[in-house]
């Protein structure tokens, strides 16, 4: 069985998190990804560490699988003439440099665009590529503040906080790879490549959802809640006898099977959502004080039985010690030339024809150089040899 985008040749010339993230889920869906990095130095993430596992960063590993790495400096006229014969054999090229700043060089898409009219040109940016803030640098936690996520997510009594990953970036990842998957399929019917521009600031406002939609309907800025969530109770983490659990009653049925598990007699004026949401300040301490005296497993066994959803609070060892996650084959080991065997993260997204896969490891930096240079664009040993003597490559 083949992959969906096999076939498909994309030039990354993206670094650090939402460019590669966004490039590996095109590299598992069977794309060829040849990332281009700087002669030495590769990826600012090479570098982020400790922990590394041997010379090769944890973080760098965790999203540059399936990748071809070719370290190129294409600033130099050599260089930048390997990467127009580069542009040439690619479909995709994704980039994430502050706007304007390939404009200077010839790179963007309406420099490219004209001589490569099939070409699907992806733009990865802080605020996108139009606006008054479209020059200005685009880092996660920056984005998660100004984007409006850190003010509702922690404590109420506590200062904001961002989310435990780089969520701006990831999600801004996770929609480039889906406008890019979307310009192609427009392209078999148009024959046109286009530019996807995608914007970290954009993609956050995006998350907001229906607390965005509670701004909307009442004009008051959504406050933090903790672990409460605004519309539904209750919905959040309690304390058992052994630890903390998420209890997650999403309906008045599920309420009532919850009232029978607990023994709790709650009284009609909580017998819906709406009743229950008003009442939250006197309910929440009742449904606290039938939770403690019982450890996580016994409650979670009960409640899951009669259809209430739960679950633990679980670390990362938890989480992947749990078999649903191995049965998913959602931890892979792959060898890496460097680092020897290492676990990454699968994909979630299973097809039932054409599946992903994993098919290498993150590359060492330039490991595919010379196979690039070579088997793609025809240049012989001496001329790579002079080329690497000068630092192009």
């Amino acid at each position: 069985m083949t992959s969906p985008l096999n076939g498909i040749t994309i030039l990354d010339l993206t670094r650090v998190l939402s460019g590669p993230y966004c490039t590996m889920l095109l590299a598992d869906m069977g794309a060829r990804v040849i990332k281009v990095e700087q002669p030495r130095s590769g990826d600012d993430t090479r570098h982020w560490g400790p922990p590394f596992l041997g010379t090769e960063s944890a973080y760098f590993l965790s999203i540059n699988r399936n990748k071809e790495s070719v370290t190129l400096d294409f600033k130099h006229p050599e260089g930048r003439a390997i990467l127009d014969r580069l542009i040439a054999k690619s479909d995709v090229i994704v980039e994430n440099f502050r706007p304007g700043a390939l404009a200077k060089l010839g790179l963007d898409y309406a420099s490219l665009a004209p001589a490569h009219p099939r070409l699907v040109y992806c733009s990865i940016s802080g605020f996108g590529q139009t606006g008054p803030r479209r020059k200005e640098p685009g880092y996660d936690a920056v984005l998660q503040a100004e984007g409006g996520l850190m003010s509702i997510t922690g404590s109420p009594d506590a200062p904001p906080v961002r989310v435990g990953v780089a969520i701006a970036d990831i999600v801004t990842g996770m929609f480039a790879a889906q406008g890019v998957s979307m310009a192609l399929y427009a392209r078999e019917r148009t024959g046109r490549g286009q530019l996807v521009d995608v914007s970290m600031l954009d993609t956050v406002a995006a998350l907001l959802t229906y607390q965005a939609g509670i701004y909307f309907a009442t004009d008051a800025p959504p406050v933090r809640l903790g672990n409460r969530h605004p519309t539904i109770v209750p919905y959040e983490t309690f304390s058992a006898s052994d630890g903390d659990f998420v209890l997650a009653v999403g309906n008045d049925e599920q309420w009532r099977r919850f009232c029978e598990v607990a023994g709790l007699d709650a009284g009609e004026q909580f017998a819906t959502n709406r009743g229950r949401v008003t009442g939250y300040a006197e309910l929440r301490p009742i449904v606290a004080g039938v939770l403690r005296p019982h450890p996580r497993r016994y409650w979670i066994e009960k409640l899951t039985a009669a259809g209430v959803p739960c679950g633990s609070v679980r670390d990362l060892r938890e989480v992947f010690s749990d078999p649903q996650l191995a049965a998913r084959e959602m931890i892979v080991t792959m060898h890496h030339a460097a680092a020897g065997d290492i676990r990454v993260l699968g994909t979630p997204i299973k097809l039932s024809d054409t599946p992903a896969a994993l098919r290498a490891a993150p590359p060492t930096l330039g490991e595919h150089t010379d196979s690039v240079l070579a088997q793609d664009l025809g240049l012989g040993g001496e001329v790579i040899g002079q080329l690497r003597a000068t630092g192009v490559v």
